[in-house]
Parts: C-alpha cells; structure tokens; sequence
C-alpha cells in the first residue's frame, strides 16, 4: 500500500464512493465496492482497526450467549444474529486461512444436570451451523476434561462440554482487507482526519474536508455518496453531516487481561458460562500468552482510550479463579487492553449487555449520508454486503457482491508447511519461520527476502518472541506503519501480550522505522517518549 500516492488520489480524483472509518466495517465496505466496480476511496482518523476492530475477544463466533437468550425470552432478534454469526464464521475461516482458525472450547459443568442443559444448547447451536467444516460439539468425560485443560479444579469438576467456534488475529485481518481493497483498486489512507462536509443547495454531502495527521495539509474529497462507517464514533460523523440527527450509538466498554499460557495450560479455550454481572467470560490461547475477557459496562467519554483498570482486572482473576485449582496472581498480568463495543441503543436504560450486536444500515434523506451502525466482527462482511447493497439502491445500479469467496492478501496458495521452505531457503529459526507464514500467509516469503538485503534485520526484536526486523521494514514499505504504536500494536500485536518485552523492542522499530520513514533524531525520540508514555499509563491504571 503506498499512501503517498493514495494520497494524491484523494486530492485529484473524482470518487463513486468515500468511505469514512478504516475498521473491520470500513474495510469491509471497500474491498465489496470495489470487486462491485465503483471508484472507492477509504480515509482512517488513526490507524486501520486502531479502535473497536484490533481489541475484540480475537473469536468468530455466532454467540452462544446469544442464543440462549433468544430462548429463554423469545427474541428473534437474537436468533436471527446467531444464524447469520454462524453463516458468516465459514466465511471468515476460508477466506484469510492464515489469520483465522477453528478454536476449541471447553465448558466446564459442576453436576450432571448442568451438564445436559449445556449439551442440549450446543447441539441447537452446532444445527444453526450445518453445513459448514467445524466438528460437532460433545460431552466430555472428568477424565477427558483434564488431559485437555490439567488446571482445572478436580474437586469441584463434574465434567465439561466441547464446542467449535472460530479464532482471529482481529487487527491483522483489518489490514488485510485493506490491504485487499487497496490492490482492487481503492485509494485507501491512514491518519487523514474528517474535519467536515460541503453540501450542495440541497444540503446533500458532495464532499469531505480531511486532513492529513502526517504533515497536516488538507484537501477536499469529491464523491457521489459518502459511507459512515466509524463504529463507537458514528453519531460525530451522523451529526457533521446533518446537525438534527438524533444519537444512535451506545458504547460499552470490554477489557481483557493477558496471562501467561501456563495459567491454563491448554490449547482449548474455556466459556465461563456464569458471572457476576450476568455475562459470560472466555479465556483463550492467543499468541502462547491467554487472554482473559471480556466485561460489558456502560462508557460515555470516547475520546478518552479505554483501558484496563484495578477493579476489572480484579473482576476477572476472581471469574476465572473459581474453576482453576490454584488462583492467578495479579503479578502474572503481562498485558491487558480496553476496547468500545458500537450497541445500537434501545433506550438510555438498557443495560448495554442485553442489546443484541446487531446491524443497522441508515440512509440520512437530508444529507443522503450512509451509516452502517452496530454489528459485531464475525459479520462484518454480511453487514459491508448490506451496506453495499443500499448504495447500489441509491445509486440505480444493480451490482452483485462478490466477497463471499474472495480470499483476502496473504490467503492465496496459502499452506502453513511453507514454514519448512522459508526456514531452508532464508536460514531462519523454526518458532521464526512458524510465525511469519501465520501471519503473512503466502507473501511471507517477501518478509523472509527482506533478511538477505540486510542480514542484520534477521534477529529477533526481542530475544523470547519470534518478531524479527525485517517485519518492521515490510510494514513500513508494503503495509502503511506510521507509528511505532502501528507496528507494535497491530501489525506485530507485542503490546497486547507483554507490556515489558514491548519496551524493550521500542528504541529498535523506532530506529528502523526512523530509517525507513527519514525521522530526525527529535522525531525519532519523540515517537519513542509518546509510546513510553502510554504504555507506563496502561501498566499503572492495571496495577
């Protein structure tokens, strides 16, 4: 992706369509337009999937929750959002193989009882999903139960319920579809801020005013029709547009702590069916670290980064001590994150935990903006496709989606035992090798050629972790990293994992993006004084 260029397209071009949010929905919307044949152009505030997208539970699922709430009080709702979760999860899995997986997961149950109950309500999940590759879900002995998941509490273990959901890199998966846009033909650009709209003498949007956060110029982006897609941030664009809008969005709060792997020892993730707030908590192998998640509460200052604080973290050592036969210490939290959820509101007094994830597309008459509101990752497409479909409406055209089966950059000819080739042909180590193909599927090679340019960008960021240089540089050069915080929270994922090996790698992508990107000394250090900043104000406010 090159955003000097994208950058340049914005200024000069006419578009079909400006997408406003560089997120999951975003994204999706773009990469659907273009395969549709509309001239597309896609602007980010901040960083692609900086928000909501790169700080989910990282599962494609239909939501179990959900489906038991659609039973017990009758909402169809509900239920219709599990069909279309589970439909969705097989599309999510095949089309970027190398950034999402089958995930087992482990119920415990207490009684025999519970058991059953929690067998009948997987089964009328695993119907939901017929038709697609995941096993069926099934009732697992004690036995069975702790040569899966060995720290689970024996005195108090009945037995536990197996099921199938799926698992993503969430923020990777982002910029994949991105990146998939961009090479379909969208002028896609990061870090350019929508400061306002012009209207025509009908009040219709005919063009964006954005500024560019890298050097601080602006231009005005001419399209036929502009598409919100800015999640928790919605209503600001809803309102630039036409002032008399009334607000739409409910942001809740969800925040995860990370632990070491050893806390569960397992490769089997656990659903915490039962919490103290009426929800339920998943603990998950990710990155051979475990993430801990999630809590739903009430949050009103968006412009405030949400992040993990003493209590929640004291909330979820406690949900998951209660299966575990020894109790995590507070000093075994090695990361934790904060992230909105954009719940479509009901009413102010709902609490945030019942309104269902679902979607809506809103066409403002008035301005003749387009809001894609709501939703939840596993649907992401199916929303872009709903989205998509209101657009050709407005604009009179019929054009089929085409996202169904479109295997997103790094997917194609994807297979994970290339790891083998990349390990032989550019001498890297094994873990090293293992983990560029998972995450740059196919174009990992172009990673691995990036050592012999430089043998120095081989070695490791940090020495426990298989991060090397090289994926600094093709960052920078192919997959638009302007930040250190871009890199290392998103394209790499090291801050959600380990806060301290995150310090530790920090001077390094500094010095290599300053390289790459011409940072003066002053810039250079300041990149690296900001990110310290933040990361001390995460580990402080967890303490």
């Amino acid at each position: 992706m090159n955003r000097a260029k994208n950058l340049q397209r914005l200024q000069n071009e006419m578009f079909d369509i400006c997408i406003i949010g560089g997120g999951a929905s975003g994204a999706g919307c773009a990469l659907d337009a273009a395969l549709r044949g509309f001239k597309v152009a896609l602007i980010e505030k901040n960083d692609f999937a900086s928000e909501t997208s790169s700080k989910s539970t990282k599962l494609i699922h239909g939501g179990v929750r959900y489906l038991e709430q659609a039973f017990k009080n009758l909402d169809f709702a509900q239920l219709k959002q599990v069909k279309h979760g589970l439909e969705e999860r097989q599309i999510v899995l095949q089309n970027a193989p190398h950034l999402a997986r089958p995930l087992p997961l482990l119920t415990p149950v207490f009684s025999w009882f519970e058991g059953l109950y929690f067998t009948i309500g997987l089964r009328m999940y695993d119907f939901f999903a017929k038709g697609d590759s995941l096993p069926k879900s099934r009732w697992l002995s004690k036995k069975e139960t702790m040569l899966r998941m060995p720290t689970l509490n024996a005195k108090k273990l009945h037995s536990a319920v197996l099921y199938f959901d799926g698992q993503l890199d969430d923020a990777r998966y982002c910029l994949a579809l991105a990146h998939a846009a961009d090479e379909a033909g969208v002028a896609v650009v990061n870090y350019a801020e929508l400061l306002d709209f012009k209207v025509d003498g009908s009040k219709k949007l005919t063009e964006a005013v954005v500024k560019s956060l890298t050097n601080g110029e602006s231009c005005a982006i001419k399209a036929n029709l502009f598409i919100n897609c800015t999640g928790a941030f919605a209503d600001t664009v809803r309102l630039k547009a036409n002032p008399k809008l009334t607000k739409r969005i409910r942001p809740s709060k969800g925040v995860h702590v990370v632990l070491p792997y050893e806390v569960l020892k397992s490769e089997d993730a656990m659903l915490i069916p039962k919490t103290s707030d009426g929800r339920v908590v998943f603990a998950i192998p990710f990155e051979g670290q475990l993430l801990l998640g999630t809590t739903d509460t009430d949050y009103r200052d968006i412009d405030k980064e949400p992040i993990l604080e003493e209590q929640e973290v004291d909330f979820l050592l406690d949900t998951l001590t209660r299966y575990l036969a020894k109790r995590p210490d507070r000093s075994q939290v090695k990361a934790g994150f904060g992230g909105l959820r954009p719940l479509l509101a009901a009413s102010e007094s709902a609490s945030t935990k019942k309104l269902v994830r679902d979607h809506e597309v809103e066409h403002d008459e008035l301005s003749n903006l387009v809001s894609l509101l709501g939703g939840k990752w596993t649907t992401y497409r199916y929303m872009a496709q709903d989205t998509i479909d209101k657009v050709c409406e407005l604009l009179g055209v019929e054009r089929e989606c085409k996202t169904t089966n479109h295997v997103l950059v790094g997917g194609e000819d994807y297979a994970f035992e290339d790891w083998k080739i990349i390990q032989t042909v550019y001498r890297l180590a094994k873990d090293i090798s293992k983990h560029l193909i998972r995450k740059y599927g196919s174009r990992a090679h172009k990673v691995a050629r990036m050592t012999q340019e430089n043998s120095a960008w081989a070695q490791r960021l940090v020495e426990k972790y298989p991060f090397i240089q090289a994926e600094v540089i093709y960052q920078v050069r192919e997959e638009m990293a302007i930040t250190v915080r871009d890199v290392l929270a998103r394209r790499i994922r090291l801050e959600i994992m380990d806060w301290e090996a995150t310090q530790e790698a920090l001077p390094i992508v500094a010095s290599l993006m300053a390289q790459e990107l011409g940072w003066t000394s002053e810039q250079k250090q300041q990149q690296i004084e900001d990110y310290q900043a933040q990361l001390q104000s995460f580990m402080k406010a967890a303490e």
